[in-house]
């Protein structure tokens, strides 16, 4: 009894799969804007509707592989120990995710498409506007679980929203930094965000002169 269901599962992956790693190759090499549901549907081999049933736009699935990353770093923040402090859990959670999320990605789509997308968002308005939008909700997300974490009122204290913003600079950065760079591999990404991230708490210090 079990078996038909896996098996029924294991096809709806694929298909998911296959729409979105076929969308993003569509959207990189010929733009986003260009590129019809359409068009996406015929070269899996669907219809439209079943485009449909697994994205509810175009939007949704340029941003796919990114949800699936976010995830991982909320799943992440969620195990780490409570002895913790918020940057040292922010930080340990973000390395976290990229030591385990390499894999997952490259079952969806290759790394090398994973940049190319990155790349497409920060230079296409429309994508940059929504990425923009669910950075902010990602942030109050964070800042929330942060809030929690330490036993405040995230709208009483100010301190979970002021941390996670500062974080999240840090992180736009390190991204802005790694799609334009020459090594476009997650090792890179993460030694990026490990690095800038080390340097968070010198750049809030008072003073940065010796």
């Amino acid at each position: 009894m079990t078996v038909v269901p896996g098996l029924r599962e294991r096809k709806k992956q694929r298909t998911r799969d296959a729409l979105i790693r076929v969308s993003l190759e569509l959207f990189t090499t010929q733009g986003y804007e260009r590129t019809t549901v359409d068009e996406i549907a015929d070269a899996v081999d669907v219809s439209q509707r079943t485009f449909f049933r697994y994205f509810a736009t175009k939007e949704d699935v340029a941003f796919a592989v990114q949800q699936m990353v976010e995830e991982r770093f909320i799943a992440a923040l969620g195990e780490r120990p409570a002895e913790e402090g918020p940057f040292d859990a922010l930080r340990n959670a973000v390395l976290s995710a990229w030591d385990t999320i390499g894999e997952a990605i490259a079952e969806v789509v290759p790394v090398e498409l994973y940049l190319r997308t990155f790349q497409l968002i920060e230079s296409t308005p429309a994508l940059l506007a929504v990425h923009l939008r669910r950075s902010t909700e990602m942030e109050e997300t964070i800042a929330r679980l942060i809030a929690e974490r330490e036993g405040l009122d995230v709208d009483e204290d100010p301190r979970p929203r002021i941390a996670v913003a500062a974080f999240s600079g840090v992180m736009r950065v390190t991204g802005q930094l790694w799609g334009r760079g020459e090594d476009p591999t997650l090792e890179a990404i993460r030694a990026l965000t490990e690095r800038y991230l080390d340097h968070l708490g010198p750049a809030l210090a008072p003073r940065w002169r010796t």
